[in-house]
């Protein structure tokens, strides 16, 4: 069954074209056949899709909308530039799964789309009014396209995370608030987290009620997930996706006094100060550089800039308090997990990041850290250390496109990990 994943933002989409079924889900030999991005949607955009094992196309054109860009990515897909043998029609593509980034408390797992949930959906636009808005269009678009008689799953961010207990997903406020707006942790990276973890329970072969690990998505966006007997008992990102570590250009966590003391002193609306947290803080707002870790790593070790080096201080510095933190709610943990661009190909991240964590017992093999990189998956930790430290590159898209097959099928073995 060949399946399309997308994943649309308000100006981005990124797409795998997965083959896979009950019984490749089994002997974990799913196939990737193509994936791509579109960037900067809404104008002169930026054009990458690559069938695996075979060229890569690029181009730069102007794409107005979501539905111009699910578009174009059928129309490579059915090209012979793709050379994609398995896709000769439309009609070869028997499915869509769609990343959604809120599902509120609706949503415990993935489903079906039908005219219902897409109303539901939307009902979730104000807790995700970034980012649901996109998600719809990339849904509706692959409905006009395609066909109503194509299956479309929705794989939900907050979902994973329905399983955090009450005390961990209330906000110290009066409760009428969590009543009346629901307001109160959801968590984001959900599928991210649970792919990390269902990785995990396959190397080390236990059930997934033994799964006890702390797993760290970061990347531009970062956030940390205490996963206990298998299920999601704490993450970092709360309400909004705001919410946590330091990220490329979201402040994580702040005293919330300072919205209201930066609009008066800066004479700013309190969405402009929330712009100001989302999109011009974080490592951009602390270097003043940039918000990709590459360039501030270059710039710390090759210039010495203080600036660059102090972002870099404060991101490991915070990302160490919560793995602190969580250790001590779920009373220690088997292992650590690095996920994410940063969390995969950094080693010097996550060597510092671990620096600060001898006196739990974390001992990180120099050797071996480096080495784990591109793609690669493995223990970096040495034979002492207590818990053990992994990195396991995430696969969201295969999550997306195994809910989707077991969604579509009758069969009765078709369990989510």
């Amino acid at each position: 069954m060949n399946i399309l994943v997308l994943n649309c933002g308000s100006s981005s989409l990124k797409f795998q074209l997965i083959a896979t079924d009950l019984e490749l889900i089994k002997l974990n030999k799913d196939k990737r056949l193509a994936h791509g991005q579109i960037e900067r949607i809404g104008g002169a955009a930026i054009v990458t899709f690559v069938a695996d094992g075979k060229t890569t196309y690029r181009s730069a054109k102007p794409i107005k909308d979501v539905r111009t860009a699910v578009d174009l990515v059928l129309r490579w897909i059915l090209s012979e530039a793709s050379q994609i043998d398995e896709i000769q029609t439309l009609g070869d593509i028997q499915a869509v799964g769609h990343r959604v980034v809120h599902g509120g408390e609706k949503f415990k797992e993935s489903v079906l789309i039908t005219n219902e949930v897409l109303r539901e959906i939307e009902d979730c636009i104000e807790l995700a009014p970034l980012h649901n808005p996109a998600n719809i269009k990339g849904i509706v678009a692959a409905r006009e396209i395609l066909g109503a008689g194509v299956p479309q799953a929705a794989v939900f961010d907050t979902a994973f995370h329905q399983t955090l207990p009450e005390h961990a997903f209330l906000y110290a406020i009066p409760y009428q608030f969590y009543r009346r707006h629901k307001i109160r942790r959801y968590g984001f990276h959900g599928t991210s987290h649970r792919y990390v973890a269902y990785r995990y329970r396959n190397i080390k072969k236990i059930e997934r009620e033994n799964v006890n690990v702390i797993t760290l998505h970061l990347g531009n966006g970062c956030s940390i997930t205490a996963i206990k007997n298998g299920n999601s008992f704490d993450t970092s990102m709360g309400l909004t996706p705001l919410e946590g570590l330091v990220m490329g250009t979201r402040s994580g966590d702040i005293d919330p006094a300072i919205i209201e003391y930066i609009c008066s002193k800066e004479g700013a609306t309190v969405q402009e100060a929330e712009t100001i947290l989302n999109s011009q803080s974080g490592l951009l707002g602390i270097s003043g550089l940039t918000n990709d870790m590459r360039e501030l790593i270059s710039e710390a070790k090759e210039n010495n800039d203080r600036r660059a080096k102090l972002a870099i201080e404060i991101f490991c510095y915070r990302t160490a308090k919560y793995i602190g933190s969580y250790l001590a709610a779920m009373n220690g943990a088997d292992a650590i997990i690095f996920a994410g661009g940063i969390g995969e190909h950094s080693p010097y991240i996550r060597e510092l990041i671990c620096e600060n964590l001898r006196w739990f017992g974390v001992e990180i093999s120099a050797e071996i850290n480096e080495r784990t990189i591109n793609g690669k998956e493995g223990v970096i930790s040495t034979e002492n250390s207590r818990p053990d430290i992994y990195v396991i590159p995430t696969d969201e898209e295969l999550l997306i496109a195994r809910d989707t097959v077991r969604l579509i099928s009758a069969e009765s073995e078709s369990k989510p990990v």
